[in-house]
């Protein structure tokens, strides 16, 4: 396939989110790698969210799988010394609400710091679990939508300054034998 042109913030958002989609169920499956059955997955989720014909899950299904993995740390699934962490760093925008709060042990908090999540991920040579990821996502589309950024290119957005970093919303993800869905 081609490389796909993701010109558009919200082309770049979708095709990620799809991706995850994608991601998701081939690690729900045990797969080592994709099949025809997970590409279209995201060749019709993709679609339908750039038709508007689907739409991303909310937050809420999010804050269920956060109550229920109990108190670990998103990214390394530590369970000592554990803090709040801002999805969204506050000195970016980043809200106290419960949608951009995580757990993180103080050692993963302290090296975020005020870094965006992927950025810092990007930093750290690792891929995030499933799950923050989906989390991380649709705040990112929450947060474009509700500020009419979505028509935007990707190129305005660099310029300017947000609580997520447009340039490290991943396009590709791992092989499906190299995710996680949450920190364990």
């Amino acid at each position: 396939m081609a490389k796909r042109e993701l010109s558009i913030v919200k082309e770049r958002l979708f095709w990620s989110y799809a991706n995850l989609a994608m991601a998701h169920t081939a690690v729900e499956r045990k797969q080592e790698k994709y099949a025809t059955f997970n590409y279209m997955i995201r060749a019709k989720l993709f679609k339908g969210l750039m038709e508007g014909s689907m739409n991303i899950r909310t937050l809420f299904d999010d804050e269920k799988i956060k109550l229920l993995s109990g108190n670990k740390c998103s990214y390394c699934g530590a369970t000592e010394n554990l803090a709040l962490d801002h999805i969204f760093p506050k000195k970016f925008g980043g809200k106290d609400a419960g949608d951009n709060l995580v757990y993180a042990c103080r050692p993963c908090n302290s090296s975020k710091g005020k870094k965006d999540l992927m950025e810092w991920m990007s930093y750290k040579n690792t891929f995030p679990p499933l799950m923050i990821l989906r989390r991380y996502l649709k705040l990112v589309i929450i947060y474009c939508n509700e500020n009419n950024l979505l028509e935007c290119s990707i190129e305005e957005l660099k310029k300017q300054q947000f609580p997520f970093n447009i340039e490290h919303v991943p396009v590709s993800y791992p092989k499906p034998g190299g995710l996680i869905l949450v920190a364990e």
